[in-house]
């Protein structure tokens, strides 16, 4: 992989705003649709915005509450660290929580081998999570984002990845978090951290994710935010004024996105049936598109131990499926959990 030559980027199709990434993606989390994307699909180097793949594997294959010690490849690691000493010992958890506000190298080798049983077995597991969530334009090969050939995404993927990350309670609470306290076995002090992503100070509602920096990937930023129970996250890669360029883009998603209500729970599908939406559903629109949504209601052979289940209603959108919902008789509805029917 070459390293990509520097350069603002242009609006596509959708007329966002100009930023001064090489490439860039904003997405709505909920839906995972991409709003917006410049170069979306180009190969390029993430630094650090690498441990967003890290931490979402580490929360998936281990345990929080595990003691994690610092073996000879994690101590001294070059780059961003926590300073962790040789032989030293942290919860995962907290180790997660260096990782991530303060971008410790250390850390991410640290929890590589704890976790995977090495760092080449970690990567193992990184790579597998890329094929599972069908991020095709990347590959890893460490778990902390120093510059290799072989170690890259786009800034689609990590939009992809940032998404599916966000659904994750305590991969959430991580990176919204602003400052993270720490015991410190070797010192009378605990360990402080405060979270280098400025977004969270900058921008009203922002609630991650991750900065990244190499002399090769450059300025490379993964934030979030969340207005109205809309929440979008924005990927830049390569982009030398990223706050201002990711309130920009955040603006423009929730001006131009807003999700729209295409079904509420209970609905009915049908005149004159007993056929009822089993949950809502949500949907980032642009101005004139909920008109262009079109409904097909799909009737299904009655299965047992399916509460009723009649049909599914799937939302299209230029051809496209968005969405579906489930359809069940008005009865059956009724009994169904209260936490079943959002």
């Amino acid at each position: 992989m070459q390293p990509a030559q520097a350069g603002p980027s242009k609006p596509d199709p959708v007329h966002g705003p100009v930023t001064h990434a090489r490439a860039a993606s904003l997405i709505d989390v909920t839906s995972g649709r991409i709003i917006y994307s410049v170069k979306g699909d180009q190969i390029l180097p993430i630094a650090s915005l690498t441990k967003i793949m890290t931490a979402i594997v580490a929360i998936e294959h281990g345990r929080l509450n595990d003691m994690v010690k610092v073996g000879k490849n994690a101590f001294a690691k070059e780059g961003s660290s926590l300073y962790l000493k040789l032989g030293e010992q942290m919860t995962l958890n907290n180790l997660l929580y260096g990782l991530m506000l303060r971008s410790g190298n250390d850390a991410a080798s640290a929890i590589a081998e704890h976790v995977g049983g090495s760092e080449e077995g970690f990567v193992y597991l990184m790579n597998e999570k890329a094929r599972q969530l069908g991020l095709a334009h990347s590959h890893f090969s460490n778990p902390h984002g120093l510059d290799t050939q072989a170690h890259y995404s786009s800034a689609n993927d990590l939009a992809k990845l940032t998404a599916y990350a966000l659904h994750n309670p305590v991969f959430r609470e991580i990176v919204r978090t602003k400052v993270k306290t720490a015991p410190n076995p070797n010192d009378p002090w605990e360990y402080k951290w405060a979270n280098k992503n400025k977004m969270l100070r900058l921008y009203d509602g922002a609630d991650g994710v991750k900065t990244g920096y190499t002399k090769i990937a450059r300025r490379c930023l993964v934030s979030s935010a969340t207005r109205s129970g809309q929440q979008l996250a924005v990927v830049t890669l390569n982009d030398g004024d990223d706050w201002n360029d990711h309130a920009k883009l955040l603006d423009f998603g929730f001006s131009n996105y807003p999700l729209k209500t295409l079904a509420q729970a209970g609905e009915s599908v049908q005149q004159g049936s007993n056929l009822v939406t089993g949950s809502g559903f949500k949907y980032p629109l642009r101005t004139g598109e909920a008109q262009r949504v079109v409904k097909k209601l799909t009737l299904l052979k009655p299965q047992p131990a399916d509460f009723q289940l009649r049909a599914r209603l799937e939302f299209l959108l230029q051809d496209k499926l968005i969405g579906s919902v489930p359809v069940y008789t008005q009865s059956a509805q009724e009994r169904r959990p209260a936490n079943t029917r959002k």
